[in-house]
């Protein structure tokens, strides 16, 4: 019994130690993959975000391609290699008056020579116009939200 125990708590630390080690050749690994922009004017203009993320790879990580779900979004880039622990920014832009009024959820891929191949990137808010806007803020409760006790 006490040499099936140790068998496996040897297994569970060599598990964990491994898990430990940075990814061998080039990782990328996003902050947050995921951002919402709530309610936002579908003619306001158009609406940024900032996607972090770090090579905690051993090689140096390559963007190779970012595609977009549609005309709508843009994303831009750095071409330079990442180095090992460094990091980098991918950057989307949305436009909402290219789609129609409405909740959005829009996707981003990126391809690179990450140990992943590929990674996911999205999206997400309620395009509004100018009206249904005013209308969403007149709802909304105004003030702190209480607290459970």
């Amino acid at each position: 019994m006490k040499i099936l125990l140790l068998t496996i708590l040897a297994c569970l630390l060599f598990g964990a130690a491994y898990a430990e080690r940075p990814a061998k050749g080039a990782h990328l690994k996003m902050d947050d993959p995921t951002h919402d922009f709530g309610d936002v004017p579908r003619k306001g203009g158009d609406l940024v975000h900032e996607f972090k993320f770090v090579n905690d790879g051993t090689a140096p990580l390559v963007i190779v391609r970012v595609i977009t779900s549609c005309s709508c979004l843009s994303a831009s880039f750095s071409k330079r290699p990442v180095a090992p622990a460094d990091s980098g920014v991918i950057r989307i832009v949305y436009e909402p008056h290219k789609s129609e009024p409405g909740a959005f959820n829009k996707v981003i891929q990126i391809y690179s020579n990450s140990v992943d191949g590929r990674d996911i990137l999205t999206v997400q808010g309620n395009s509004l116009d100018d009206e249904e806007l005013e209308r969403s803020r007149e709802t909304r409760p105004k003030g702190p939200k209480p607290r459970n006790k």
